[in-house]
């Protein structure tokens, strides 16, 4: 038999740095019975003031090729009773090992000002990135929370690597954030950075597959957009948005009224050809304001006429109900596939305890349709997934990394 792909993780929740570092390891190299390849790390903000402290002390005493991590206001992993907890505000580090066989593993780091023009050629982003296009590669990002060519570099990853499933999330914890990049390839590179975004490339022999889930329940029915600028909505139907959405509202039961007044978003549809749209085929997006003159509504993203979309509420029981629908479709279109081995989870600020009201809502909820693999992870300031085949940057969305070996190499 082939080497198998192995993956483990370990969570800490010692005061002390030092004490953390070492439990981590010592637990995740202890459930590995190969060398680890690859590494992801994600550190609570309670320790930022040692934040340059982390990658020296996990070198003292990790041997791995590559590795990387980030910042979070709370990190995710499996604890030694092999459950997942979500920690929140608390000191925690998550580290995930994995043993690769048959895997090329390529390390970035880029910032805004090197990212070529949308109107570039593919090839400057190959460039950039320094991975060719085929075999298709995996990529997981971590940026920090104010990296503002996070979007233009997602339209150019999809752009110039069609067919790569992109996932991560930007690092949080308040106004000091980190990113970690460890590269030892040929000579040991200690990276420790305030801005830009660290990613790693997957080729080979690795599946990775992403459930990206969004937290909102439609209400009403679909409209069209008849006229629209930029993301200013002029016309639904070829009616006065706001008087749309005042009808629509009107029509609400009064919870839902009353929850319509801070939780209402628009879903932008991404299938343009579909016909009967469901939960799971909309992009979720703010509403930014109104204009009670001219009617108009304008939301977080760009809009064109001809699109379609749909209103929105979040909530805790929303959020429940779609993650569980994504989580329930996963595992009926993946019967016949190789088994997952490991997942990483990248989970909204608000989310969590503070949506939910109970910790671990999402973790547990995840476990039950995918049990005995670890997760690892953190509470991210925005989530990198795709909806529609393209890849977006999300608020209060849970999205995971699923990966497995590829079946045609099993």
């Amino acid at each position: 038999m082939a080497d198998q792909m192995q993956w483990a993780n370990a969570l800490s929740t010692r005061h002390s740095l030092e004490a953390a570092v070492t439990d981590v390891v010592e637990r995740a190299v202890s459930s590995l019975t190969a060398p680890a390849d690859l590494g992801l790390v994600f550190i609570s903000s309670a320790f930022t003031s040692e934040y340059s402290r982390l990658l020296p002390l996990l070198a003292e005493k990790l041997s791995v090729p590559i590795l990387i991590g980030c910042s979070g206001g709370g990190v995710i992993g499996t604890t030694v009773n092999g459950e997942t907890q979500e920690l929140e505000a608390e000191p925690a580090i998550s580290l995930t090992l994995a043993h690769l066989p048959g895997v090329n593993i390529q390390v970035f780091h880029v910032v805004a000002e090197e990212l070529p023009d949308l109107d570039s050629s593919p090839d400057a982003w190959l460039d950039l990135i320094g991975v060719p296009p085929s075999p298709t590669p995996q990529f997981i990002l971590l940026s920090s929370s104010f990296a503002s060519g996070i979007n233009d570099l997602l339209q150019g990853l999809d752009f110039a690597y069609p067919g790569s499933v992109i996932v991560g999330g930007q690092a949080s914890g308040g106004g000091r954030v980190a990113l970690f990049c460890n590269d030892t390839d040929g000579e040991e590179h200690q990276n420790l950075y305030r801005e830009g975004t660290v990613g790693i490339a997957l080729t080979g022999n690795i599946v990775l597959e992403t459930i990206v889930a969004q937290g909102c329940r439609p209400i009403g029915k679909p409209l069209q957009v008849t006229k629209a600028d930029r993301n200013i909505i002029l016309e639904l139907d070829e009616k006065v948005p706001l008087v749309v959405l005042r009808d629509l509202i009107a029509s609400l039961s009064e919870e839902e009224r009353i929850l319509a007044q801070h939780s209402l978003f628009v879903g932008v549809a991404m299938d343009e050809f579909k016909l009967a749209l469901q939960q799971g085929d909309f992009l979720i997006r703010g509403i930014l304001g109104v204009d009670p003159t001219a009617g108009a509504i304008a939301i977080g993203d760009r809009v064109r006429p001809g699109q379609r979309l749909q209103f929105h509420l979040r909530d805790a029981e929303a959020s429940a109900e779609d993650l569980e629908l994504l989580l329930k479709s996963y595992q009926d279109q993946r019967e016949s596939e190789p088994s997952a081995v490991a997942a990483l989870m990248f989970s909204c600020l608000g989310r969590g305890e503070g949506l939910y009201g109970k910790p671990n809502f999402d973790s547990e909820l995840f476990r039950r349709y995918l049990n005995d693999i670890p997760v690892g992870g953190f509470f991210c300031g925005g989530e990198i997934g795709p909806v529609g085949g393209r890849t977006f940057l999300h608020a209060y969305t849970s999205a995971f990394g699923i990966c497995r070996q590829n079946s045609a190499e099993c």
